[in-house]
């Protein structure tokens, strides 16, 4: 097994980075389309979490976000964009606790050592 901390996250990442390699689409098209597809399949938030990086390394905005949620609304229906909505606001929610901790877990870390 891989020495990281975080296995899920980094299989991921590659499977991210390979997919993006063997597509033509631009990163930042690439992205809209991975998010109107995790509207349509009703994805969890850790799912938008995993791909915040990836998608704020494209260049997405919160305004891209509202856009997609807005375009694929007559494909998925109500349910699925409120649901994607919840559920991407959460993603970030996750993203955000999870940076405060590693920060404060390094401000500990530099206490500590002091």
């Amino acid at each position: 097994m891989p020495d990281s901390d975080a296995p899920v996250q980094d299989t991921l990442a590659v499977m991210t980075a390979a997919s993006l390699e063997n597509s033509d689409l631009a990163p930042r098209e690439f992205m809209i389309v991975r998010l109107a597809a995790l509207a349509a399949v009703d994805a969890s938030a850790t799912s938008y979490a995993l791909n915040v990086e990836a998608a704020t390394d494209a260049g997405l905005t919160l305004e891209d976000v509202q856009d997609v949620l807005v375009a694929v609304a007559p494909i998925v229906g109500t349910s699925r964009v409120v649901s994607a909505a919840a559920n991407i606001a959460e993603g970030l929610g996750l993203v955000i606790a999870l940076a405060e901790a590693e920060l404060e877990a390094e401000l500990d870390a530099e206490d500590d050592g002091a």
